[in-house]
């Protein structure tokens, strides 16, 4: 049987970055694919109108100041077509006028320039919670394994478990997947990021540490799919 995931949906949400600045893109594809989300690009409002009828994402970050359309009319544009998705506006503009215009065209939310990425971040699936009507909860649940993501904690049968912070994103991306095939590399991307130039064991050995802490406090979750990757999964 199958257990289930109490925050994210399966497959990932899919979220369309639009901004011209290519480090922004940067940044803002590796933090949302490191949260487990499935990332897009564009780098023009134009592109953006492409892509959104080719990828149909869950989610538009969508930058305000782009060299072709700028993103109010990206907006005004999808909306006229009937297209609903979600969209969080990145502004440089801190008036409130700019602001209530967004919103008013049919944006979700804004973020002004400079930002953190975890505020990014913390927007996108706040409105994800809000388009999908789930309630908002921080626990990730599988079986009798669980992880409560506010206070960083994990616990197995309702002990706690002590997790190195490679382990704990480790397990976090199982637990998001969970009764899905990871590959190992999928893995590499979404623990290791972008920047890892390791050796592709280390996931084996990752794993195993996982196992021998998750092991002994009840039946072995995290499965092996020989040739392919691997899968939390009961028996």
């Amino acid at each position: 049987m199958l257990g289930l995931v109490s925050v994210e949906t399966l497959p990932p949400p899919r979220v369309l970055v639009t901004d011209d600045e290519d480090n922004i893109r940067f940044l803002l594809d590796a933090a949302l694919r490191h949260f487990g989300f499935e990332v897009h690009l564009a780098a023009s409002g134009r592109e953006a109108l492409g892509a959104v009828a080719e990828t149909k994402p869950d989610l538009i970050v969508l930058d305000v100041m782009l060299p072709d359309l700028d993103g109010f009319e990206v907006c005004r544009r999808l909306r006229s077509d009937g297209v609903r998705v979600p969209v969080l506006f990145l502004t440089a503009r801190d008036g409130t006028e700019d602001k209530v215009r967004g919103l008013t065209l049919g944006g979700d939310d804004y973020v002004t320039k400079p930002f953190s990425l975890e505020e990014v971040v913390a927007r996108v699936r706040a409105i994800l919670r809000r388009a999908s009507g789930e309630t908002p909860t921080s626990v990730l649940r599988f079986a009798d394994l669980e992880m409560d993501e506010d206070a960083h904690i994990v616990r197995r049968a309702g002990t706690a478990v002590d997790l190195s912070p490679t382990e704990y994103k480790l397990l976090r991306y199982l637990l998001v997947n969970s009764g899905r095939v990871v590959t190992r590399a999928q893995i590499l991307d979404h623990v290791w990021e972008y920047d890892f130039g390791g050796e592709a064991t280390v996931v084996e050995t990752y794993v195993s540490y996982l196992r021998k802490k998750l092991d002994p406090l009840g039946e072995p979750l995290i499965k092996t799919v020989r040739g392919v990757g691997y899968a939390l999964r009961q028996d």
